[in-house]
């Protein structure tokens, strides 16, 4: 899971979207006359974003709003508006979820043919009182990541896999070594900094504009100054802050003393992770034995899904879904075991939309994981996968699980890779970690700043291709719904052919020398819209 957690420091960016009139990138017009978006030339945002469009930005439109949203809000005043879906559920394959939730509990799915808390296998499909989903990890929340398994067990690879991953631990070793200075340095500048400004305001929360309209000629307030101000352009608040980069600090010593190679995390759950007949493990606790480790796993299910229009934090993009949840992703690298039959489990349970927000870069069973593609293809269940936080091309490094067994012919058509984009106009279309690919990723959703559930009822910005992917599938799950006889492969070329397309030269992992054009970075070189996916749907129902 490493390689997709959300990413916390800021990244802002902006967007230039090209189209209308003569030179409009996407021509689609339904058979109701309705025109399908695309953006105005050179269009410019006048005024700064509010905090209210902010949280839900993802859901604007890029020419009546000026944000490069799905235009979401459009499509369910315009198009959806009188009409009736059906129900589609969406399976989650995540940390867990928090089921009980303001704003989640009443779009969970619930196994009717199980009785609660019987101890009875009632629906006979292998898992006792799975309620709302099946649990996975038992009572596990940390892992190691694959590399380090690999090193533990060389029998997982070949020769040269494990080579690549000593490698790898070895270069994270030296890397933690020179980090760890730093983290230090970071602590004690957050802490002697935030002691002279808490002393100056008088209060112990302070933010960044409070900091930059700071005019002292004391030398300790004026360097406390520079450097929290450095400090609170990462996002966070301090509190937060320090947290943060204190377990970046016991993560890094943890590494150089090779503690990452001693711990059996698997022991708890007590299957054999290499056997995938090994099957009566885990438990229905899909929310696992702590709320803390649940963040990623409930943001995401409340970016598909949390209640509409209810006044209670953000809305999720599909209004008639019902949440399985399957927990199967630690705190570390998941499983192929656990998401091969994770899969299996939403598929066979129902889910006609499966979001994977996970993703690593040693897959060693990852056979299991191609299976369990291939049998929801069979099923005509779209799998949503995030592409990846590693700011690389995914058509040249690994990012598992994928469609592809050598990165150019796709085994099975039901699974969409997502990027994720900026929330401003510019030359920064793409988020500065957000993994690219012309043949490996298949479009770009927004993935900053997004503003979803967390766990015991609160709501928080995160970002990450791990926002990117629920907001797509968020998008494939109205299709489902309000066009039912579309096929998972129908759905997922809606997705990619229906996309706002963007020509200009974006900037690619934050580095303003690296400049290539968008139409290179995914095989559409389109944004995703829920409005124009919809007329898509439309016309092709049809």
């Amino acid at each position: 899971m490493n390689t997709i957690k959300p990413i916390y420091i800021s990244a802002f960016a902006i967007l230039a979207l090209v189209g209308c009139g003569a030179s409009k990138q996407v021509s689609n017009t339904s058979n109701s006359g309705l025109v399908a978006i695309s953006a105005p030339l050179n269009i410019t945002k006048k005024t700064p974003i509010t905090e209210n469009d902010l949280k839900r930005w993802s859901h604007l439109d890029i020419v009546t709003d000026t944000i490069p949203g799905m235009s979401v809000d459009k499509a369910y005043a315009e198009l959806l508006k009188g009409k009736k879906g059906v129900p589609v559920i969406v399976g989650i394959v995540d940390s867990g979820v928090d089921i009980e939730h303001e704003d989640l509990k009443s779009v969970l799915w619930t196994n009717t043919k199980e009785i609660a808390g019987n101890g009875i296998d009632d629906d006979k499909n292998g898992y006792i009182d799975d309620i709302h989903g099946w649990n996975f990890l038992g009572d596990s929340t940390k892992e190691n990541l694959e590399y380090e398994r690999i090193i533990k067990d060389k029998t997982l690879v070949d020769g040269a896999t494990f080579q690549e991953a000593k490698a790898l631990n070895d270069k994270k070793v030296a890397e933690a070594a020179a980090g760890k200075t730093r983290s230090e340095q970071m602590l004690e500048t957050i802490a002697a900094g935030d002691a002279v400004l808490v002393k100056h305001f008088g209060k112990p929360v302070y933010t960044i504009e409070e900091v930059k309209a700071i005019v002292s000629q004391e030398p300790a307030t004026q360097k406390s100054k520079a450097a929290m101000q450095q400090m609170l352009s990462y996002g966070l608040p301090i509190a937060e802050l320090k947290v943060a980069v204190q377990k970046q600090l016991e993560d890094q010593v943890a590494l150089i003393n090779g503690d990452n190679l001693k711990t059996d995390y698997r022991k708890v759950v007590g299957d054999n992770p290499n056997d995938i007949t090994d099957t009566k493990y885990g438990n229905n606790n899909v929310m696992g034995p702590d709320k803390n480790e649940i963040l990623h796993g409930t943001h995401v299910a409340g970016i598909v899904a949390q209640s509409r229009n209810n006044v209670l934090g953000g809305d999720g993009v599909a209004n008639n879904v019902q949440i399985l949840t399957v927990r199967a992703v630690p705190d570390g690298d998941e499983y192929d075991k656990d998401i091969a039959l994770g899969i299996r489990y939403a598929v066979d349970n129902g889910a006609k939309v499966i979001n994977g927000s996970f993703g690593k870069s040693f897959s060693p069973h990852k056979q299991w994981v191609y299976d369990a593609i291939k049998y929801a293809e069979k099923k005509d269940v779209l799998i949503v996968h995030a592409a990846g936080n590693d700011a690389k091309d995914i058509d040249f490094s690994e990012n598992f699980p994928n469609d592809s067994e050598d990165k150019v012919t796709e085994f099975a058509d039901n699974l969409i890779t997502i990027g994720a984009l900026n929330f401003e106009y510019g030359n920064k279309v793409v988020a500065r970690f957000s993994n690219i690919g012309k043949i490996n990723v298949d479009v770009f959703a927004p993935g900053v700043k997004i503003y979803a559930t967390t766990p015991n009822n609160t709501y928080k910005y995160l970002q990450g291709t791990s926002m990117a992917a629920p907001n797509a599938a968020g998008v494939a799950a109205l299709i489902r719904s309000y066009y039912p006889k579309l096929s998972a492969k129908q759905v997922k070329h809606i997705l990619m052919d229906s996309g706002v397309a963007i020509s200009t030269d974006v900037i690619v992992g934050g580095k303003a020398n690296d400049t290539r054009s968008f139409t290179t970075l995914s095989k559409s070189g389109k944004i995703v819209n829920a409005y124009n996916a919809l007329l898509m749907a439309e016309k092709m129902s049809k």
